[in-house]
C-alpha cells in the first residue's frame, strides 16, 4: 500500500516538474518557484525514505545521490532556461532537455532505483556475514573420532582411569588376567610410543576402586621397558607352606636312601603322615 502511494507521488511530482519546466521557458516566474519547489520535493523526499538514509555506507552516497538527480537536475534546467538566449533554436534545445529529463524520471524512476540498491546492499552484507559465521564455525568444531577398544575391559580402563586429568592419562590396557578370585593382573602400557607409563598414584586408584592401598601394587613388567606397566589388585597368591616343601624334601631324600640299596629303580610317589595310636606305642 505505501509502496504505491510513493510511486504515486513520484509520478505526480515528475508531471508537476515537466509542467514547471515548460512554463519556464515562456515565463520566468516559473524559474524560482520551481527551483524552490525541487529543493523542497527532494528534501521532504530524504526525509520519508530512512532506508535510504541508514543505508549501508557503502551505498549510501550513491542511493543519495540517485534518489535527487532529478531533482538536482531539474533545478539545473531552470537556471540554464534562465540564461539561455532568445531564439527560436534555443527554445527547440530546450524544449528537447525538458523531454529528456521527463522522460528519462518517468522511465527509470530514481527513487525505486536507490532503494532497489539499498536492498542489495543489505543482501549482500547478511549473506557476507553468513558466510563469516560459517567460515569460523568450521574452524572451531572439530571432528574427534571416537576411540575404539578392543575388549570390554580396554574400554573401561580408557574411559575411567585414561581419560584427560585421569589416574593414567595416555595410557591402555594391553592384557589383563583373573590370577584367582581375590587378585587381578592389569598390564598397562603407553599410547605413545617411545613415552614412559606416567606416575600412577595409588592413592587416587584406591580412592576409586574403593580398595585398600595395601593390596594395590605398581611395578614393571619382567622383561619389558619403561612403556609397560603392571598394576596387580588384591591379595597375591601365597607360595606353599616351607614346613611342608622341607618335609616332602626329606622324605624324598630318605626314600632315594633306601631305594638305591633296597629297592633300585623305585620311586617315591605320595607320602601320607597318619598319628599313631596310643596303643601301639
Amino acid at each position: 500500500m505505501f509502496a504505491r502511494v510513493r510511486a504515486t507521488a513520484g509520478r505526480v511530482a515528475t508531471v508537476a516538474g515537466s509542467v514547471i519546466l515548460f512554463g519556464a521557458l515562456g515565463s520566468d516566474s516559473f524559474i524560482v518557484p520551481g527551483a524552490i519547489a525541487a529543493v523542497t520535493t527532494a528534501g521532504l523526499g530524504l526525509a520519508t525514505n530512512l532506508k535510504l538514509l541508514k543505508a549501508p555506507s557503502s551505498v549510501r552516497a550513491t542511493v543519495i545521490a540517485v534518489y535527487a538527480a532529478p531533482h538536482v537536475g531539474c533545478g539545473m534546467i531552470l537556471g540554464a532556461e534562465a540564461l539561455a538566449p532568445e531564439g527560436t533554436v534555443s527554445l527547440l534545445v530546450q524544449s528537447a532537455v525538458v523531454a529528456v529529463w521527463t522522460g528519462a524520471t518517468w522511465y527509470l524512476r530514481p527513487g525505486r532505483l536507490a532503494r532497489e540498491a539499498v536492498d542489495e546492499a543489505v543482501a549482500q552484507e547478511i549473506a557476507a556475514a553468513a558466510e563469516d559465521e560459517t567460515e569460523e564455525e568450521g574452524e572451531v568444531v572439530e571432528v574427534v573420532p571416537a576411540p575404539t577398544y578392543d575388549s570390554p575391559q580396554a574400554q573401561w580402563w580408557g574411559e575411567n582411569f585414561a581419560v584427560e586429568g585421569g589416574i593414567a592419562p595416555g595410557t591402555e590396557l594391553l592384557d589383563h588376567q583373573q590370577v584367582d578370585e581375590r587378585c587381578l593382573a592389569l598390564v598397562i602400557g603407553s599410547v605413545q610410543r617411545g613415552t614412559p607409563v606416567p606416575e600412577i598414584s595409588k592413592d587416587r586408584v584406591s580412592a576409586f576402586l574403593d580398595l585398600p592401598v595395601e593390596l594395590i601394587e605398581i611395578g614393571p613388567v619382567p622383561g619389558r621397558g619403561a612403556g609397560v606397566r603392571l598394576l596387580v589388585l588384591g591379595e597375591r597368591p601365597q607360595p606353599a607352606d616351607e614346613a611342608e616343601t622341607d618335609e616332602m624334601t626329606a622324605d624324598q631324600a630318605m626314600w632315594a636312601e633306601i631305594a638305591t640299596e633296597a629297592m633300585p629303580g623305585v620311586e617315591l610317589l605320595e607320602v601320607n603322615t597318619y598319628e599313631m595310636r596310643k596303643e601301639l606305642t
